[in-house]
């Protein structure tokens, strides 16, 4: 029996939100806690580095230093290459309601997986006391 219009459109439309919600929480996973590292953060870093390799004599030291300018640049160039978590959020946003209704998935689930309040409160998710 061949699918409906409607029953291919719901398809598509839970493969769009799982997308989505999967790239916002594995942006959220991600990210380390404490002070976040920017591009602007790495290109400082680099800079100094650069600096230090001008003046430094002792040949282990060059060795060092070389080597923590490739892990600072591939850092850079990390960064520069994620999307925009605002945007992951942004989608996110658009289909955790409708997501959450459809698989049951609490308000709390989201908190206990990383979600911050404010964006499943922007999402529509309530916080429930089945919660």
């Amino acid at each position: 029996m061949p699918m409906s219009d409607e029953h291919k459109a719901a398809l598509a439309q839970g493969r769009r939100e799982s997308r989505a919600i999967k790239a916002y929480l594995e942006a959220l996973r991600s990210r380390r806690p404490g002070r976040p590292v920017t591009a602007e953060s790495v290109r400082k870093r680099i800079e100094a580095i650069n600096e230090r390799l001008e003046t430094e004599e002792d040949p282990l030291k060059q060795v060092e230093l070389r080597q923590e300018l490739l892990d600072a640049e591939a850092t850079l160039k990390e960064i520069e290459s994620k999307e925009d978590l605002e945007e992951l959020e942004k989608a996110f946003i658009e289909a955790a309601k409708s997501y959450s209704e459809r698989k049951g998935i609490s308000y709390t689930a989201w908190r206990q997986v990383g979600v911050p309040a404010r964006v499943l409160k922007a999402a529509g998710i309530p916080r429930t006391r089945q919660s």
